[in-house]
């Protein structure tokens, strides 16, 4: 038993130099091209393009804002706008500081703060998957610095979600830094080919994905924020679901017909049933990555919402 217990230590203890190792790589190959703020404790690590009104891009749970990026969304969008993206807390090239519960509140805080920092005092919010559920809470808590909102791939209202259970342990404190710092990324890096099929389904995964630095997702510290973001989905949502008729401004929701991740109806039409003045399109034979393969109608509900907020602003 001793024996097996010092063969198990040292295997975790190799592992962990291995990801520690592999997350030193991923940074050296995949250095900031942004700018960073640092705002409330946490140093925020944003990509800007372009000129204009602000549209401020929020990405999902394990991504990073290169995923705008590599989508080509963030070049588009800068064509006509002034486009800042996120790395949110903890992914990407930003911290996450221990010590505090990162809830949809806190980060809808903290995103209003650094656009105070930058003297931006109106922007159109366009946020993918849990980043959606930011923007909505920063739409809820901040109304006076969202002109707009662009809800893309969303999780609103609290289901029994597997993934949230199974993400329960990897969040515990200690336990999850052991887990993200050993067997986790292990893990990931073998279902990664299975994640992305299920995510991009029923569309492939585009060429041009290929750009999205994947070993940054890999590293141990995303993997534990991720990790923390997925067993808060249901308790956040269910915090949030009394609150989305405060939502005034207008709001475009945007999602795949046939997400495989997220129930269409059950999240993105309901939310549309909520927001009496909102508008839904539903994407044919898309899925929840829809920034990525259908990009030009997601430019298109940005479009709808700078419009719509046009109009409400010329009648006031």
């Amino acid at each position: 038993m001793a024996t097996a217990s010092t063969i198990a230590i040292a295997a975790l203890a190799i592992t962990a130099l291995l990801n520690r190792h592999l997350s030193k790589k991923a940074e050296r190959d995949n250095p900031p091209s942004g700018r960073f703020v640092e705002v409330d404790g946490v140093r925020l690590h944003y990509l800007e393009r372009g000129t204009g009104d602000v549209i401020v891009l929020l990405h999902g749970n394990g991504s990073m804002a290169q995923d705008f990026e590599s989508s080509g969304l963030v070049d588009l969008a800068a064509k006509e706008f002034r486009v800042i993206a996120f790395d949110r807390p903890g992914f990407g090239h930003s911290n996450r500081p221990h010590g505090k519960v990162w809830t949809l509140d806190v980060q809808a805080d903290l995103i209003a703060h650094v656009l105070a920092e930058l003297g931006i005092s109106k922007a159109i919010v366009l946020g993918h998957s849990w980043g959606a559920s930011v923007a909505a809470a920063m739409g809820i808590k901040h109304p006076a610095l969202v002109r707009a909102l662009v809800l893309a791939s969303g999780y609103y209202y609290p289901t029994l979600r597997l993934d949230a259970i199974a993400s329960l342990a990897p969040a515990l404190p200690l336990v999850g830094d052991i887990l993200s710092h050993t067997v986790s990324p292990l893990f990931n890096r073998a279902i990664w080919p299975m994640a992305l099929r299920k995510i991009f389904g029923p569309q492939p995964v585009p060429e041009k994905f290929g750009a999205f630095p994947k070993e940054m997702a890999l590293r141990p510290s995303q993997i534990r924020a991720s990790s923390e973001e997925a067993a808060m989905m249901v308790p956040d949502a269910f915090a949030m679901r009394g609150q989305y008729a405060d939502l005034k401004m207008p709001v475009v929701i945007v999602a795949g017909d046939q997400d495989r991740l997220i129930d269409i109806e059950a999240q993105s039409a309901r939310l549309h049933s909520a927001v009496q003045h909102s508008s839904l399109h539903r994407i044919r034979e898309n899925g929840h990555m829809i920034q990525q393969t259908a990009t030009d109608q997601v430019m298109s509900a940005i479009r709808e919402a700078a419009s719509g907020s046009a109009s409400r602003a010329a009648a006031e």
